[in-house]
Formats: C-alpha cells, structure tokens, sequence
C-alpha cells in the first residue's frame, strides 16, 4: 500500500559562513532542512503551508508542489556510503513514501490522498545542494545517475494530508513512461533517437526535458556540471 511514511516542512535557512575558503562550509541558502510532523497540513496549489523553497527560480510553483521521495532509496545509499547517515528527509523531500518508486509511478499519474488530488508533473533533476548538504559534492550526480531522484507532484485538488495517508491511484494516462524509464533516456540513452523522439512526442513531458531533449536531436551538447556541481567546485 503507497502511502506516506512521513511527512516534512520547513523555512529558509542561511547556512555555513561568507568567506570560508572551503567552498562546502561557505554560505548558501536553502529550505531542505525540513521537520517531520505528524499533524495534517494543507496543500495548496503551490506547496504545503509552511514549507518553503530556497531557490524559486528552480524549485517551487505549481508544477514542483509537492516533492516525493522514496523511503528505500535511504537503504541503498546507507549500504553503498556507509560513511554517511543517509535518513529519511536529507533530500529536502515533502513526503517519503513506501511501497512506491520510479519504477512504478509514471509521468501524469493521478492519486488521491484523503481529500486531495495530485498529479505526477516531473522527475525531480538534482542540484549541488544535496551534496554541500551532506559534505560529498557527487551526491546530485550519483542521484541523477542512478535514477533515484524523486518526482514532483502538481496539486489538483487542495486539502490537508498527514503522516501516514494512502496514495490511491485514480487515472494513468501514460502507463508507458514511468520516472525511471524517463531518467533512463535523458541520462543514458541519448543515443537513441527513437526513444528521445517518443518522449518529446508525449504530452506529459514537461517543457524543460522537452527543451533538452529538442537540443540532444539537434547535435547540441548539454552540460549538466553548472547544476550538478557549481558552486562546490571551481568551474
């Protein structure tokens, strides 16, 4: 049964200091500090009251409402860095969630959660801050590669949910992207032309992974180090 294992919010925070000559102890500014609660919270169109996003340029709005996040992906970086404590929230997630994946949530997907109605939007793309976050700068990149990276959810009925409410299914119309297979191809299979071509074609795919995939059969080259690195390193 998918339903949420715990449910976070949480303000803006300025973190670490201006001027360290570490770049991963100097100042930057995120919302991924998230609190568990166990009370109900309301969702509206643009995210759970409370809860805020460090950078709403990226993140945030009506199609990043509400970021969902695997509980067992923690199992499988806990046994692949035991060097650090990988738990539930270190990826800035709203909800973590059980017994529901990439590999079985598709792109437009439609759930019910109590009073509310959601729908699947996009997978998440990982940034620097995850890895500033945890003190290892391949984290976002490790995230993008091994398709572990969440989705976001749009909101198309407003209400409260809480802790432990189920994600029931009410309408797939693109049972034939799950996130994973779309992780696959952007990340993996850029060779394929066939499958970039089916994805672009698809009426869920969201406009940012149609720009790049429209720049991928043009013979453009996309670089994803700014997103995934700067500013952790010097680029």
């Amino acid at each position: 049964m998918s339903k949420i294992d715990q449910l976070f919010i949480g303000g803006i925070q300025k973190i670490g200091e201006p001027h360290a000559e570490n770049r991963l102890d100097q100042e930057w500014t995120t919302a991924a500090f998230k609190k568990p609660t166990t009370k109900a919270v309301f969702l509206t169109e643009t995210g759970l009251e409370g809860d805020d996003v460090g950078d709403k340029k990226h993140h945030g709005g009506p199609e990043k409402a509400l970021y969902a996040y695997s509980k067992s992906h923690y199992e499988k970086w806990a046994a692949e860095y035991p060097a650090i404590q990988f738990e539930a929230g270190l990826n800035g997630e709203n909800v973590s969630v059980i017994d529901m994946d990439e590999t079985t949530v598709c792109i437009g997907d439609i759930y019910q959660v109590r009073e509310v109605i959601v729908q699947v939007s996009q997978p998440r793309r990982p940034c620097w801050k995850p890895g500033r976050r945890v003190r290892w700068i391949e984290w976002g990149n490790r995230i993008q590669a091994t398709g572990r990276t969440g989705w976001y959810f749009r909101v198309l009925k407003e209400g409260n949910i809480q802790q432990h409410d189920v994600f029931q299914l009410i309408e797939r119309p693109c049972a034939e992207w799950t996130i994973a297979e779309m992780n696959d191809v952007l990340y993996h299979h850029t060779d394929n032309a066939k499958k970039l071509r089916e994805l672009l074609a698809s009426d869920y795919t969201p406009s940012s992974w149609k720009e790049e995939i429209t720049q991928i059969l043009n013979g453009e080259t996309v670089d994803h180090t700014r997103r995934l690195y700067v500013p952790n390193i010097e680029f």
